[in-house]
Parts: C-alpha cells; sequence; structure tokens
C-alpha cells in the first residue's frame, strides 16, 4: 500500500478510462454519496464508471442515481470509497474484488491498507475528500454531484451536530448550496422522514437497553424477530445506533444488532473522552473516536459482549 495526496490521486484518475467504485455493505449517506459523486465526476471527463455494491441501496437514496449506474464492467479500473476493510465490501463484492482494489478513498484513520494506492484524510466524511478531489480533477460541480456529496456530509456528521464537523465542513456544505445542492429536501429525507415500521422498531430496541458502569454505559439490542414484527429491515435502522448516546449520563452506547446469518453488528457511539476505535480496535474493528464499530459471532455472543464491556469498563475508569 502506498498512500498518496489528492494531486496524485488526480494523475491516476486522469490515467485510466474505465471504473468500478465499490462501496461498502450496509450502505450509508456517505459511502453511496462518495461513489456517485466520483462516478459523475468521471463521466463528465468522458470516462466510464459504475457502482457496485453487495446490498439492495435504501429507496431514500435513489434521488441520487439511476438503475443503469449499477452493475459490473469489463476489467475495470477498482475503487473503493469509505471502506475501512476490504471485508466490509460484504459478500459476493469481496469474493470477487477481494486483492483487486487499486485506490481507496477514505477518512478512516482505521484503514486497513489494502488498495494499493490510499488517499486518506481524517475528516468528517469521505465525501469531503471527494468534493477537493473533484475540484482538483477541473470538473464542475452540478445538482446531480452538490446533492450527493451533501447527503454524504450531512449523514456522517448527523446534519452537521457531531464533533467531528470542522469550518471548512460548513465551507464545503456552503458551496454545495450555491451549486444547487437541495438541502431542504435531502436532510428531510435524511433526518426528519422515518417509516412507521421504524418506530415499532425503536420502541422494541429501547426495551432492550441495559446499563452498565453506574449508568455510564448503554447497551442495547435489535434482533431478526423484531425486524420481522415491525415490517422492517437493515435499511431502516439508520440512526438507530444513536439512541443509547442520548440517555442522560451516558458516555458510550452499544446497539449489538443481528444480521440474518446470526452474526452481529456491533456499533458504538460515545461522548468525549471515549475513543470508540481505540475500543472496538481491540475487537478487531474500527472506525472514528465518536463512532466506531465491531463484528460478534453468533457462537460467542456472550464471551464477546463480555470481553467488549471490559474493555469499556476500563476505559471509563481511566476517565
Amino acid at each position: 500500500m502506498t498512500q498518496i495526496d489528492l494531486k496524485t490521486a488526480v494523475g491516476i484518475l486522469k490515467d485510466n478510462d474505465n471504473y468500478l467504485i465499490l462501496t461498502h455493505k450496509n450502505p450509508d449517506g456517505d459511502t453511496l454519496g462518495s461513489a456517485f459523486a466520483l462516478m459523475y465526476a468521471l463521466r463528465s471527463l468522458g470516462k466510464s464508471a459504475k457502482v457496485q455494491c453487495c446490498d439492495k441501496i435504501p429507496k431514500k437514496y435513489s434521488y441520487m442515481y439511476s438503475p443503469d449506474d449499477i452493475g459490473e464492467t469489463d476489467s475495470p479500473y477498482v475503487i473503493a470509497v469509505d471502506v475501512a476493510d476490504e471485508k466490509l465490501l460484504g459478500n459476493g463484492v469481496y469474493d470477487r474484488y477481494q486483492g483487486k482494489v487499486k485506490l481507496c478513498i477514505d477518512h478512516h484513520i482505521s484503514n486497513k491498507g489494502y488498495a494499493e494506492y490510499l488517499l486518506l484524510r481524517d475528516c468528517a466524511a469521505a465525501c469531503e475528500v471527494i468534493y477537493d478531489l473533484i475540484g482538483i480533477l477541473g470538473v464542475k460541480i452540478d445538482k446531480k454531484i452538490a446533492d450527493c456529496i451533501y447527503t454524504g456530509i450531512s449523514t456522517d456528521t448527523g446534519c452537521f451536530k457531531f464533533a467531528n464537523v470542522t469550518d471548512y465542513t460548513h465551507i464545503i456544505a456552503a458551496g454545495l448550496i450555491s451549486a444547487g445542492a437541495d438541502f431542504v429536501e435531502i436532510n428531510k429525507a435524511m433526518f426528519e422522514t422515518k417509516s412507521r415500521g421504524y418506530f415499532l422498531l425503536e420502541a422494541a430496541a429501547v426495551n432492550t437497553i441495559e446499563m452498565y458502569n453506574g449508568g455510564k454505559c448503554a447497551v442495547m439490542t435489535i434482533t431478526q424477530k423484531m425486524l420481522h414484527a415491525s415490517g422492517t429491515d437493515e435499511s431502516d435502522c439508520d440512526g438507530i445506533a444513536s439512541i443509547p448516546r442520548k440517555i442522560e449520563g451516558v458516555l458510550v452506547g452499544v446497539t449489538l444488532r443481528e444480521r440474518t446469518d446470526g452474526t452481529y453488528k456491533v456499533s458504538l457511539r460515545s461522548h468525549a473522552p471515549v475513543d470508540c476505535t481505540k475500543i472496538c480496535g481491540e475487537m478487531g474493528g474500527g472506525g472514528h473516536a465518536r463512532a466506531a464499530g465491531c463484528e460478534f459471532s453468533r457462537e460467542n455472543l456472550e464471551k464477546e459482549k463480555a470481553q467488549l464491556l471490559a474493555i469499556i469498563t476500563r476505559e471509563l475508569d481511566s476517565i
């Protein structure tokens, strides 16, 4: 792996003509916004580009693309965006492209360095890096690109309220609004609109919350049974991992979400000074200081949960 700067990445993008852009599984606004914004930018330069995701893209992101934008291409130059670990490409895509990612564009300091080239910046969203990359490419940011990048930044910052937001984040957002980003409708779709099933799921999940460490740690569990009962799926779970952290006095919130194969996606959200990346790193995961994740196996769920809680206890005791 060779870590590169924006100028070198631009040279790579100009030197090739056929691109496949990969997102991570359970796609969110940042990985999708990065992928489609880059796709449109490359196409504006006369290049071929498509996006591939192992999972169904949630309906609320449908304004960013058309069905023809998704799919495989022959002998592509493979790029991964907002993907810290190659395994996060997910079933099928990981099997096909393991060891074949040429360029990774990311903002996770926990990036595993699996790509031939890595463009990495510790910032609020991968879309911030994409914004600067497109600017150096000399591509004018139109409404389509602006909508994609704004979506990524808005969702990864909790609508600009997380600690990862900087003055430059707001400067970029202002530029995107000037370019035509429909920020009112985007924020409405991302933060103000939830399915009826979501509220049924949230009610069931809240009832599972367990408190630890004198109320400084809250653990919430979402099972497949809850998803089925509420008529929801993974695409309805955006934002639900932040619920435990909202409880007064909680410094670290943990959400355990059961997958269809019985494994668990573990999401941590914290308030300063608790570092989620440090905690999840000891469990084989990664992410950011205030938001990170790891995975639990079906067979060792209780053992791994106990290990995680022990690490959290140690971190809380050190404060």
